[in-house]
């Protein structure tokens, strides 16, 4: 068991500007000790990645309802590799169809909350898997 508190960057990537979801998600695992670091609209892959080892976070929590998921998760995951930070738990929520979530979890994205899924449910699954040295659920629906 981690010794610190988890820090975990709650990001809304790309155009899309719905972000009550994120910043929801960003506040019950404040509640439930999590420090969280919201980066805010519009960022980059690249961006969230950098903060994310500049930050020295446990976990990356991405929201995405624009349908850009498959691109968005896929860069992330990539560039985490290449700064050689992959230790770094990506999870996300919003609008993934069923059919893309299997490739996003063999990408290696750890888990998928979709729409109706309870803040019980993630704040749970973030406490336990994100800075553990478990294996990722995966899929995670309401």
């Amino acid at each position: 068991m981690q010794s610190s508190p988890l820090r975990v960057i709650v990001a809304k990537p790309g155009l899309d500007g719905h972000d009550r979801g994120a910043k929801v998600i960003a506040r019950a695992l404040r509640d439930a000790g999590v420090e969280v670091i919201y980066t805010g609209l519009h960022q980059t892959p690249a961006q969230i990645v950098a903060t994310a080892v500049q930050e020295d976070v446990d976990g990356i929590g991405l929201s995405v309802l624009s349908g850009a998921h498959m691109t968005t998760f896929t860069e992330v995951m990539k560039l985490l590799r290449h700064e050689d930070a992959d230790d770094i738990v990506v999870f996300g929520g919003g609008i993934v169809p069923a059919d893309d979530i299997d490739s996003l979890l063999k990408e290696g994205v750890a888990a998928l909350f979709t729409p109706g899924t309870s803040m019980a449910t993630v704040v749970d699954w973030v406490i336990t898997h994100v800075g553990a040295s478990t294996d990722p659920l995966g899929s995670v629906a309401s």
